[in-house]
């Protein structure tokens, strides 16, 4: 092969490479994007160990939907409103680079706030059915006993929350949401860093939204098997989680 072909050559592949680059970044951006859950905070609905899709289109676009979040507008494209109860991954408002995942509960101009242990959406109480069967949750390292419900937001979403038995979170002062931001919960109410920390996370902007959880398409229990325990990975696969919708 003379010099001109292998010069040709390494220019196609170059250009394949770029060109697959562009498509992978296009779908991530605006499209679905993989998230992987590292933490517990949302026990019982996500676990450690899952990966999810999140769709990029449900709430619009922002500079938080492409890579790095490059800073070239503070607007928001083709924006849609989201609803109570969904699920969203989100930048944290304090370095605008970490994705949190949370459950969205008080919409703009709503007020928040819990009394003895229940939450209150203005001024109302909402609903939660204990749900019997036991289960403990995971906080970090270690295993909760928890009461668990069923709990009915206003819109009529259904979603499961975990209490601690001891010590839970019970009062709080109220949480006016400010227009333009949303505030949003952990479902494992006494393990979640949320929008109650007003100082690390806070009231977050409709433009810091990235998108809505939609499907875990993988899931492994990572007390189970990791990098330096592959041999049980068979035994850490949840298989009844796979394709599992949010």
């Amino acid at each position: 092969m003379n010099k001109k072909k292998i010069i040709s050559s390494i220019y196609d592949n170059i250009k394949t490479l770029i060109g697959a680059l562009i498509i992978a970044i296009l779908i991530r951006s605006l499209l679905f994007q993989p998230f992987y859950i590292p933490s517990s905070s949302m026990e019982p609905t996500l676990l450690v160990g899952d990966r999810i899709f999140v769709t990029k289109y449900t709430y619009g676009y922002s500079k938080h939907s492409f890579p790095f979040s490059p800073n070239f507008s503070n607007n928001r494209f083709f924006s849609k409103k989201p609803e109570r109860g969904d699920l969203v991954v989100f930048k944290t408002p304090s370095d605008n680079r970490t994705d949190y995942i949370k459950r969205l509960i008080g919409l703009p101009g709503d007020s928040i706030q819990f009394i003895n242990g229940d939450l209150y959406i203005n001024e109302k109480r909402i609903k939660r059915d204990p749900v019997t069967i036991e289960e403990k949750i995971r906080c970090g390292n270690f295993l909760l006993e928890t009461n668990n419900f069923i709990e009915t937001l206003p819109n009529g979403v259904t979603h499961s929350v975990s209490y601690k038995k001891r010590g839970s979170l019970q009062n709080t002062k109220i949480f006016k949401v400010p227009n333009n931001h949303f505030f949003l919960l952990g479902d494992n109410r006494d393990c979640s860093k949320d929008s109650r920390y007003l100082d690390s996370v806070g009231y977050i902007k409709e433009l810091n939204l990235v998108g809505k959880a939609g499907l875990i398409f993988f899931s492994n229990d990572t007390n189970v098997s990791n990098l330096f325990k592959f041999w049980n990975l068979k035994e850490s696969f949840r298989l009844q989680r796979l394709f599992k919708k949010l």
